[in-house]
C-alpha cells in the first residue's frame, strides 16, 4: 500500500530537519528512545531493580 523507499525516506528526513532544525533533533530522539524503554518496561511488568534484588 504504502511503500517508502529510499529517496521518500530520505525526502521525509529533510523535511523533519527543516522543520525542527538541528538543535532540536537530538532532544527529539532522546525523548522518543525514552519513552520506547518506558514502553517496554511496562511491557514486562516492572522496572528492572526489583529483579535484581529478587535475584540477589
Amino acid at each position: 500500500m504504502f511503500r517508502l523507499g529510499l529517496p521518500e525516506l530520505a525526502v521525509v528526513l529533510l523535511i523533519v530537519f527543516f522543520l525542527f532544525g538541528a538543535k532540536r533533533l537530538p532532544e527529539m530522539g532522546k525523548g522518543i528512545g525514552e519513552g520506547i524503554r518506558n514502553f517496554k518496561k511496562s511491557i514486562k511488568g516492572g522496572d528492572d531493580s526489583g529483579e535484581k534484588e529478587k535475584h540477589a
